[in-house]
Protein backbone atom coordinates (compact mmCIF):
# COMPACT_ATOMS: atom_id res chain seq x y z
CA UNK A 1 0.00 0.00 0.00
CA UNK A 2 1.20 3.56 -0.98
CA UNK A 3 0.42 6.58 1.41
CA UNK A 4 1.61 10.17 2.00
CA UNK A 5 2.63 11.25 5.42
CA UNK A 6 -0.67 12.03 7.40
CA UNK A 7 -1.75 10.61 10.59
CA UNK A 8 -3.78 7.78 9.09
CA UNK A 9 -1.33 5.47 8.87
CA UNK A 10 0.31 6.23 12.07
CA UNK A 11 -0.41 2.71 13.13
CA UNK A 12 0.85 1.44 9.74
CA UNK A 13 3.13 -1.65 11.60
CA UNK A 14 0.44 -2.91 13.34
CA UNK A 15 -1.13 -3.26 9.38
CA UNK A 16 1.86 -4.65 8.28
CA UNK A 17 1.96 -6.96 10.94
CA UNK A 18 -1.53 -8.19 11.03
CA UNK A 19 -2.04 -8.73 7.24
CA UNK A 20 1.35 -9.22 5.58
CA UNK A 21 1.24 -6.06 3.60
CA UNK A 22 4.16 -3.69 3.45
CA UNK A 23 3.44 0.05 3.70
CA UNK A 24 5.32 2.90 1.24
CA UNK A 25 5.12 6.41 2.18
CA UNK A 26 5.78 8.65 -0.36
CA UNK A 27 7.77 11.41 -1.06
CA UNK A 28 6.74 15.25 0.21
CA UNK A 29 4.50 17.01 -2.35
CA UNK A 30 5.06 14.08 -4.71
CA UNK A 31 1.45 12.66 -5.18
CA UNK A 32 2.27 10.90 -8.61
CA UNK A 33 4.34 8.33 -6.42
CA UNK A 34 0.37 7.95 -4.81
CA UNK A 35 -1.07 6.15 -8.53
CA UNK A 36 -4.10 6.19 -9.23
CA UNK A 37 -5.38 8.11 -5.56
CA UNK A 38 -3.62 10.89 -6.22
CA UNK A 39 -4.65 10.68 -10.54
CA UNK A 40 -6.13 13.66 -11.81
CA UNK A 41 -6.30 13.38 -15.21
CA UNK A 42 -9.11 15.36 -17.20
CA UNK A 43 -11.08 12.79 -18.33
CA UNK A 44 -11.56 10.43 -15.29
CA UNK A 45 -11.89 11.28 -11.85
CA UNK A 46 -9.34 9.68 -9.38
CA UNK A 47 -10.17 7.32 -6.59
CA UNK A 48 -10.48 9.46 -3.80
CA UNK A 49 -13.19 11.31 -5.86
CA UNK A 50 -15.13 7.89 -7.13
CA UNK A 51 -14.72 6.84 -3.15
CA UNK A 52 -16.42 10.12 -1.85
CA UNK A 53 -19.76 9.09 -3.89
CA UNK A 54 -20.25 6.01 -1.43
CA UNK A 55 -18.80 7.56 1.27
CA UNK A 56 -18.50 11.43 1.78
CA UNK A 57 -15.04 12.48 3.63
CA UNK A 58 -15.21 12.77 7.05
CA UNK A 59 -17.13 9.27 7.13
CA UNK A 60 -17.33 7.20 10.33
CA UNK A 61 -16.34 3.60 8.74
CA UNK A 62 -17.06 1.91 11.52
CA UNK A 63 -20.86 2.20 11.63
CA UNK A 64 -20.48 -0.18 7.71
CA UNK A 65 -20.53 -3.89 7.98
CA UNK A 66 -17.71 -5.42 5.78
CA UNK A 67 -20.10 -6.77 3.77
CA UNK A 68 -21.28 -3.39 2.69
CA UNK A 69 -17.10 -2.01 2.54
CA UNK A 70 -16.95 -5.03 0.52
CA UNK A 71 -20.01 -3.95 -2.13
CA UNK A 72 -18.95 -0.74 -2.61
CA UNK A 73 -15.39 -1.92 -3.66
CA UNK A 74 -16.84 -4.48 -6.06
CA UNK A 75 -19.02 -1.51 -7.29
CA UNK A 76 -15.69 0.46 -8.03
CA UNK A 77 -14.16 -2.57 -9.34
CA UNK A 78 -16.48 -3.38 -12.09
CA UNK A 79 -17.19 0.49 -12.83
CA UNK A 80 -15.78 1.66 -16.64
CA UNK A 81 -12.84 3.69 -16.44
CA UNK A 82 -11.48 6.07 -18.64
CA UNK A 83 -7.97 5.06 -18.05
CA UNK A 84 -8.76 1.76 -18.51
CA UNK A 85 -10.18 2.46 -21.96
CA UNK A 86 -14.02 2.26 -20.33
CA UNK A 87 -13.03 -1.48 -19.64
CA UNK A 88 -13.74 -1.66 -15.74
CA UNK A 89 -10.76 -2.32 -13.85
CA UNK A 90 -11.82 -6.13 -13.06
CA UNK A 91 -11.58 -6.73 -16.74
CA UNK A 92 -8.23 -5.37 -16.95
CA UNK A 93 -6.67 -7.31 -14.06
CA UNK A 94 -8.07 -10.80 -15.44
CA UNK A 95 -7.06 -10.07 -18.96
CA UNK A 96 -3.96 -9.37 -16.94
CA UNK A 97 -3.96 -12.50 -14.89
CA UNK A 98 -4.84 -14.61 -18.58
CA UNK A 99 -2.27 -13.07 -19.96
CA UNK A 100 0.55 -14.09 -17.72
CA UNK A 101 -0.87 -17.89 -17.14
CA UNK A 102 -0.41 -18.31 -20.90
CA UNK A 103 3.18 -16.60 -20.55
CA UNK A 104 3.76 -19.46 -17.91
CA UNK A 105 2.79 -22.39 -19.97
CA UNK A 106 4.32 -21.75 -23.20
CA UNK A 107 7.42 -21.58 -20.91
CA UNK A 108 7.01 -25.01 -19.93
Amino acid sequence: MTYDRGKEMARHPELSEATGIRVYFCDPRSPWQRGSCENRLRFHQNINGLLRQYLPKGTNLSVYSQEELDAIADRLGHRPRAIHGFYPPIAVYQAMLQKLTQARHSLQ
